[in-house]
């Protein structure tokens, strides 16, 4: 037989076996399944960039760089607490931090603490090396999906991409995924961008505030949404908001104004991350090792401080190391380099024991293409394998961070859960091991298709595609809507037009609105709306 006619005879074979429910295939149903096959919070660390050796040579380059070259620039609050507690200023306005000091506040940092939802449902344990997924943050452009050109981004489509994220099952967290371009005063921007994001999920969320009166307010705002007086009180039994901080500016200078929002997240019981950010070449050394010892000092920097402030209150470890792209000094946000990274950090992490906030999952690409594919499946993947607690930026993230796409938030999903089924791992006991199934199928049929194992296991052992496709060639050519993209539209409108979530009482929501200057109408949060 030729191998052109053994190519035509496997294509039949598989249109046979492949053949659409319409034309009569029936397909094996499963009424017990056992467990799902994919999970939020399965243990990932398998993946170990770093020898257990080099691990240790970084923790100790960071206690070197903290004792002998100091951060500049403390605030009052964070310097007189460290140097009351043996750390010491230099002439240069560097405050320094001896081993010891920073040895004694990790063994105090909390550790195997939940993040709350707003819904008990969503509650994450971010102990050990468990692996939980969220989208995209900051974005200030956006491809809108009807139109495919790209715009400022507004509150409602924060509000938008919010409960989109609320409504796909593989977003395990919401990070506030682009900034309200409307909305130029920046306390109104925090607390808009605080209402928006409560008003449109139930999971935990992350955002940032740029004072930290801005953070008491919203403290107030949440306390009123679970029909607290305000005080913060009710919000203290659940805080289901995490205050993100870009503490330091690389290379090992303090950010004055979000020290001050890290005491404020303290004083509320709010959960915060540590975020220090260098660029591999810009910001940080161009050596990968170097980008990974001078973003862990700075960590373990405001890990010390925040320790002495308040010890065991749940931080996480938020460095998110990137790339430069040395042939022009742009940030290179879909490079192999920053996979390598986000997994060494998250390695360092786990080396301390403490929850981590690991940023990995971007593109350079403009639209949801090919290269957009490869770039945010390594780039998810590796992080995961490495055990990243909470790892951002894995969907809706276009154009090294400067935009954000609603397609992509849906279409990205479907990838995480080819990560996730990964991070799973192949569990190995005597009954997956399989050998008496082997056994009687040899001496019977010849295939496992009719087994009952095989029908038990067509849900928990495999994942699969809700948009992507798995058809035939000849059963594509009929779908109405071939491309993935088409598909993600239709998918998209469906979602955005129907699902508007009611987390907040009528009546909370009407307090809320009598305190703070809201900006989504109503009318906008509901279906109907006009917008979809």
């Amino acid at each position: 037989m030729s191998s052109q006619e053994t190519m035509h005879k496997t294509q039949d074979s598989r249109e046979r076996l492949d053949t659409p429910r319409r034309r009569g295939r029936r397909r094996p149903v499963v009424e017990k399944v056992l467990k799902p096959a994919i999970w939020p919070g399965m243990e990932g660390g398998k993946y170990k960039p770093l020898s257990d050796d080099e691990v240790f040579r970084i923790h100790q380059g960071s206690l070197d760089i903290l004792e002998n070259i100091g951060i500049a620039d403390p605030t009052d609050a964070w310097r007189d607490r460290v140097v009351a507690a043996g750390g010491w200023m230099t002439d240069t306005n560097r405050l320094c931090f001896p081993r010891a000091l920073v040895e004694d506040c990790l063994a105090l940092a909390g550790r195997g603490f939940t993040v709350y939802g707003r819904d008990p449902k969503h509650d994450l344990d971010v102990s050990g090396s468990r692996v939980h997924f969220g989208g995209g943050s900051a974005t200030v452009e956006i491809l809108d999906a009807d139109t495919n050109r790209f715009r400022g981004t507004t509150l409602l489509d924060l509000y938008d991409n919010t409960r989109l994220e609320d409504s796909l099952d593989n977003m395990h967290f919401v990070i506030r995924s682009c900034i309200a371009r409307d909305y130029p005063d920046p306390e109104q921007l925090d607390l808009n961008t605080a209402y928006a994001i409560m008003a449109g999920t139930s999971k935990n969320f992350i955002t940032s505030f740029f004072q930290p009166e801005h953070l008491d307010k919203a403290v107030q705002m949440f306390d009123l949404s679970l029909g607290g007086d305000g005080s913060g009180a009710r919000w203290r039994e659940r805080p289901f908001a995490q205050a993100i901080c870009t503490f330091v500016v690389p290379p090992l200078r303090f950010a004055e104004d979000a020290c001050h929002v890290l005491d404020a997240a303290a004083r509320n019981d709010m959960p915060a991350i540590l975020i220090s950010v260098g660029q591999a070449g810009a910001t940080a050394p161009a050596a990968l090792a170097g980008t990974l010892v001078q973003g862990n000092a700075e960590i373990l920097a405001a890990l010390t401080a925040m320790n002495l402030l308040k010890p065991g209150h749940p931080l996480f470890i938020g460095h998110w190391p990137f790339v430069s792209d040395l042939r022009t000094g742009a940030f290179a946000g879909g490079s192999g380099e920053m996979a390598l990274l986000a997994a060494g950090a998250a390695q360092m992490a786990r080396y301390y024991d403490i929850p981590s906030s690991v940023a990995s999952g971007m593109t350079s690409s403009k639209q949801p293409d090919l290269q957009a594919g490869w770039e945010k499946g390594y780039l998810a993947a590796l992080p995961a394998l490495a055990g990243g607690n909470m790892i951002a930026q894995t969907t809706g993230i276009l154009a090294d961070i400067m935009a954000c796409s609603q397609e992509s938030f849906l279409l990205d999903t479907e990838l995480l859960s080819g990560v996730q089924r990964a991070v799973r791992g192949i569990e190995v006991n005597d009954e997956t091991l399989s050998i008496d199934i082997i056994a009687e199928v040899t001496a019977g049929p010849g295939h496992f298709l009719g087994q009952q194992a095989t029908l038990d296991l067509m849900k928990t052992e495999f994942v699969y595609p809700d948009i992507a496709e798995r058809l035939t060639i000849n059963d594509w050519k009929e779908m109405e809507e071939p491309d993935l993209r088409q598909r993600g539209r239709k998918r998209l409108h469906q979602i955005l037009s129907s699902y508007y979530p009611d987390h907040i009482n009528p009546e909370d929501d009407k307090r809320i609105r009598e305190k703070f200057n809201i900006g989504l109408k109503p009318a906008n949060m509901k279906p109907g709306d006009g917008r979809w």
